[in-house]
């Protein structure tokens, strides 16, 4: 493992629809180390969060899943560096030139503003698609675990820090990418938790077992009556 507590390897997502919200959540949480902004935040209150969170020290998943053709990838994660993030996706149905076009703007524009370049790691498939509707409604020809190996090669080839992948995949992901390829792995569900709609889960333990370098966990969480008791019986779990 790349973290060395058990804390750290726990993504809480801040799926929540404002900044209010965002900050109750955080400051009722503060054992949590590492945070996800995705879309309906970011796209709720723009990069203020992402300055809330660096201002208490913590580490930040920005999950925009871009998708688009190279130039407008490029020029989105050259925007992104100087947000100063840990992490940050990309899907890699954009392709190969799209996703080294999206790698070597995020690399300028951290050099432009002097600061760290975020890990750019790539979606293989969406966590609430299953075997059946990417057969029959994108109409991929692969099985499932091919088609994420494929996508996570894809990644790699293309200098890609890691990929995001459900945890039914990530022991394959793993054995195929080596141990230097980060592994990020949504749709984790504690057996307590309801599964909303994730259709490729895995408990916390079976997934960090199975050679995930990080779990995201959302609504287990942040929906629970008690959010930190929630994430202390999480971390309880995986100890």
């Amino acid at each position: 493992m790349k973290d060395t507590t058990i804390a750290d390897k726990i993504i809480v997502a801040l799926d929540v629809p404002s900044q209010a919200e965002a900050i109750a959540l955080i400051d009722k949480l503060p054992d949590v180390s590492f945070w996800k902004v995705g879309l309906e935040l970011f796209v709720s209150c723009g990069p203020e969060i992402i300055s809330i969170l660096k201002q208490r020290g913590k580490r930040i998943f920005l999950d925009l899943k871009f998708h688009d053709i190279p130039n407008t990838v490029a020029g989105a994660c050259r925007a992104a560096a100087k947000y100063n993030v840990d992490l940050l996706t990309i899907h890699s149905t954009c392709g190969k030139d799209a996703l080294k076009a999206a790698l070597v703007a995020l690399e300028s524009g951290a050099i432009a503003v002097d600061k760290p370049s975020p890990k750019l790691i790539a979606i293989t498939l969406l966590t609430s698609l299953n075997s059946r509707q990417l057969a029959f409604e994108l109409k991929v020809p692969l099985e499932l675990p091919e088609y994420a190996l494929h996508m996570a090669l894809l990644a790699k080839e293309t200098g890609l820090a890691g990929a995001v992948c459900s945890p039914q995949e990530v022991a394959q992901l793993r054995m195929s990418c080596g141990d230097d390829f980060l592994l990020v792995c949504p749709g984790v569900r504690p057996k307590w938790a309801e599964g909303g709609d994730q259709r490729r889960s895995m408990t916390p333990k079976a997934a960090i077992n199975a050679g995930a370098d990080y779990l995201v966990i959302g609504r287990p969480i942040t929906a629970s009556d008690d959010p930190v008791a929630a994430f202390a019986r999480i971390c309880e779990e995986l100890g």
